[in-house]
């Protein structure tokens, strides 16, 4: 590959650490599953396969994928688990062959998602299909290059480098370990407002170099493949947070790149000592176990609401000075309010937004692509397959596939960003000449 290997960049923090949960889910349900899907113009197949040998699994997926589609595939996006990643070259190639594109898209995960179906830390390949008539697919690979006169993605394709279609969307799948995502949305949210980036970073390697991307018939294990989408095709997102708010909103008063030191003109710890004090005992256990901090996404309202915030972690308290590190940049004048996460939280909210799709009079989703945090599972919920399930539940067994991810990407408040925690969901329609 060449380039030159980059973290996910994470704002300076000067003190403080990550939190992590090491439970695992058990695998259940049947060995194959596929769901066909068409809505006029648009059809869609999905299966995902468990079988332990990985060209078997990927023979089966793609087998009963391409029986449900008929036609050649437009786009294919094939998820590998991570006990797979050795042999990404071969499958990417095997997979191309059996479908007759060149257009494949994937990356290898810890764990697969399929229709209604979510399978954790298990060998499995978890195909999605996408038949899109009159639909232009400019795929690509990155990387990110630092050089003297900045830092720049080379790899953008020609074509893409003038203006770009409105109503187009990107499909990013990254590696978390070379390749800063945040930095790539900020671009993409300065350059091409509006434009909608849907993706996660791969996921189950430990170290550089473990986790695999695939574009066409070639594997990477660095950068970001995607694809640039453009035609009648509307793209619908979900994206649940799956937090509360606890407390009362703050005016952030002083604040240094990612680090809060006043809301309401006092230190930011005592304003969280005083939330912390008033909360019920269970609460206050949420709080130790993992806070967060919701950023308003607009200020131009007088009650904020879950769902009003971008969510961030915090990743560092400084006692000596009162003052508390978010995953992200703040800057004075914003407003912010204090939530907490847990198993009920996340399901009212996802239930929540999923039920406000199905009311949408236009909205007939007939396909989708489910990218879940790698903490979410039955590292969060009781029962396995929550978010799947739950599509699956509230708008029909679409064909659904997808990976959980080490970072989900995908637009709150009209602008991209990148997720810890969440449930990021791209929903298909067709685009009506009235939409």
């Amino acid at each position: 590959m060449g380039g030159r290997r980059v973290r996910q960049r994470t704002p300076d923090v000067p003190w403080g650490t990550f939190r992590g949960v090491a439970t695992r889910g058990m695998l259940i349900g049947v060995h194959v599953m596929t769901m066909p899907a068409t809505a006029r113009g648009l059809k869609f197949a999905a299966a995902i396969s468990t079988h332990r040998d990985p060209a078997a699994a990927v023979e089966e997926a793609c087998a009963a994928a391409r029986a449900d589609l008929v036609e050649t595939p437009d786009l294919a996006i094939l998820f590998l688990s991570h006990h797979f990643a050795a042999a990404a070259d071969r499958l990417a190639s095997k997979a191309c062959d059996l479908l007759g594109t060149e257009r494949l898209l994937g990356c290898t995960a810890e764990s697969l998602v399929g229709t209604g179906r979510e399978v954790e830390d298990q060998p499995a390949a978890s195909l999605w299909l996408a038949r899109w008539p009159k639909v232009s697919i400019r795929p690509f690979h990155l990387e990110f290059e630092r050089t003297r006169e900045g830092d720049v993605f080379a790899g953008w394709p020609d074509e893409l480098a003038g203006d770009w279609p409105a109503d187009s969307f990107l499909v990013v799948l990254a590696d978390p370990y070379s390749f800063p995502a945040d930095f790539l949305l900020e671009r993409l949210n300065e350059d091409r407002p509006g434009l909608p980036a849907i993706g996660g970073m791969s996921s189950g390697g430990h170290s550089p170099g473990e986790n695999r991307l695939l574009l066409g018939r070639n594997s990477y294990v660095e950068g970001a493949v995607g694809a640039l989408v453009h035609g009648p095709v509307r793209l619908r997102t979900v994206v649940s947070q799956g937090c509360r708010p606890i407390g009362q909103p703050f005016v952030v008063t002083k604040a240094e790149r990612n680090i809060i030191h006043q809301l309401g003109g006092k230190p930011a710890l005592i304003q969280l000592k005083q939330i912390f004090d008033e909360l019920p005992t269970r609460d206050q256990v949420l709080v130790q176990r993992g806070l967060h901090v919701g950023r308003a996404m607009t200020e131009y309202k007088d009650r904020f609401e879950q769902g009003d915030f971008l969510v961030q972690n915090v990743i560092g308290i400084d006692p000596q000075i009162g003052a508390i590190a978010t995953g992200g940049y703040i800057r004075a004048g914003q407003t912010v309010q204090f939530h907490v996460r847990d198993q009920e939280s996340a399901d009212a909210e996802l239930k929540q937004m999923l039920a406000a799709v199905k009311k949408i009079p236009d909205a007939a989703p007939a396909g989708g692509l489910l990218f879940t945090c790698n903490g979410r599972g039955t590292r969060m919920f009781k029962e396995a397959s929550h978010d799947a399930g739950l599509i699956a539940k509230t708008l029909g067994e679409i064909p659904l596939a997808g990976f959980f991810a080490q970072g989900e990407i995908g637009p709150v408040g009209g602008q991209n960003f990148i997720h810890g925690f969440t449930a990021s969901i791209a929903l298909f329609e067709e685009r009506c000449e009235q939409a």
